[in-house]
């Protein structure tokens, strides 16, 4: 007789909590893939800009440019910074199939969200890839991390509602006044389930943000299609170059 789901779900903390590991950072012992010093050390919530996510001075809720531009995005929910060690943890993730460190990333972005004390959304979706990037590279890093957080926090998650519908150049191979241009029409909502959209407050999930472009124009089409809200949680924020 199989044995129920929460038995799995039991056994798998159990073992996370009992079997020892090595810190990605510091090679230390660990009961996960990032020690408990290494976590503390690196991951020191900063004041942000409440849209994009940018460091701001204490007391500053929204950056200048979302107060001129405002982007369709309501929030924006980030772990840590795009820097050391985190960029490693989501080059590995991403470009080496670490899949383990999804579970690390995801942790710090749902203790993000716990310290936030921003409302739950109702809908979780990964920033989904196009076919061909998702055959070349395997499976959608932000979905990884989508799924997890979804268990976490007991949310829906949903990887086949927004669709990549246009593979266009890498983000980062361009400057960052063509990065709009370059995804724009690249996203659409599955067609036959547009309803599953309307009058949701959703929350948008990828692992990195860069320039907020790519989550603007994703947002731009989930409130088109009738989204309530879209908010952005990632596990990573770049930096603006001075604050590097």
């Amino acid at each position: 007789m199989p044995l129920p789901m929460p038995f799995f779900g039991r056994l798998r903390n159990h073992l996370s909590q009992a079997v020892p590991s090595q810190c990605v950072v510091c090679h230390g012992a660990a009961l996960s893939r990032l020690c408990a010093p290494c976590s503390k050390r690196f991951g020191t919530q900063r004041p942000r800009c409440q849209r994009c996510a940018l460091e701001l001075p204490a007391g500053v809720p929204v950056c200048g440019s979302c107060l001129v531009k405002p982007p369709p995005f309501t929030h924006t929910l980030t772990a840590v910074d795009y820097a050391f060690p985190w960029d490693a943890l989501v080059l590995r993730l991403k470009f080496s199939q670490a899949l383990d460190l999804a579970d690390t990333l995801a942790d710090a972005m749902a203790n993000a969200l716990l310290a936030s004390a921003l409302p739950p959304p109702e809908l979780l979706l990964p920033m989904p890839l196009s076919t061909q990037r998702l055959r070349e590279r395997g499976f959608n890093q932000a979905w990884e991390l989508t799924r997890r957080l979804g268990r976490r926090l007991s949310l829906p998650a949903d990887a086949k509602l927004l669709l990549r519908i246009k593979d266009t150049p890498h983000q980062l191979a361009l400057p960052e006044d063509r990065r709009a241009a370059n995804v724009r029409g690249a996203f659409a909502v599955e067609p036959l389930r547009r309803q599953a959209v309307v009058g949701q407050h959703v929350a948008l999930v990828d692992d990195v943000m860069t320039t907020g472009a790519t989550a603007a124009e994703a947002a731009r089409v989930l409130m088109q299609a009738g989204a309530a809200s879209v908010v952005v949680w990632v596990a990573a924020r770049t930096p603006r170059p001075r604050d590097r």
